[in-house]
């Protein structure tokens, strides 16, 4: 097994700006779901790496990477998990970064046990929750944006404008006939 800071799942080359967000998750299979936050990070330009960090099976590595996540440069944790869904809560333990919780869709419960297990955290260990599924994965990656948005003038320039064109594709599509 390899350390967090080794084998980076990076979206950039290794001369780009090193990654300012961590979008995790529980298995492979949340990759469907998790795809979601890296493709509006990626619209944004906002460097991050991804990666497959289990709390129940990796739980070592786990808080290796939670806890070496600020000296890497990460300023924003997006964590999605399914089922039991104890990835962002555990990671929010470790470290003092924000973490966004991503509830993945299960088949059991369509996703409600992740949601429920993700939002119910103890006072003391925030994690703030999103919507099931892709959904919640890209408002992920917009909340992310947002809050490295409040240090970083470009990124919010580039944020407005990615709202203006949601603007503008709504108006478009307002055009239904006459």
């Amino acid at each position: 097994m390899t350390s967090p800071t080794e084998n980076s799942a990076s979206s950039k080359a290794p001369s780009s700006p090193a990654p300012r967000v961590g979008v995790i998750m529980g298995s492979r299979s949340d990759w469907e779901t998790m795809q979601a936050a890296t493709e509006i990070l990626q619209e944004l330009g906002i460097p991050f790496e991804s990666r497959v960090v289990s709390a129940h099976r990796t739980p070592q590595w786990m808080m290796d990477y939670a806890v070496s996540a600020e000296g890497r440069g990460l300023r924003v944790l997006i964590a999605g998990a399914g089922g039991a869904a104890h990835l962002p809560g555990m990671v929010a333990a470790c470290t003092i970064l924000p973490v966004l919780g991503v509830p993945v869709q299960s088949k059991s419960l369509n996703g409600l046990d992740s949601l429920l297990s993700i939002v119910q955290m103890p006072g003391g260990i925030p994690v703030a929750t999103l919507a099931i599924g892709a959904a919640g994965a890209k408002n992920a990656g917009l909340l992310a944006a947002r809050i490295l948005a409040g240090e970083d003038a470009e990124l919010r320039e580039r944020l407005r404008a990615w709202m203006e064109s949601q603007t503008d594709q709504v108006m478009a599509d307002n055009v239904l006939g006459t």
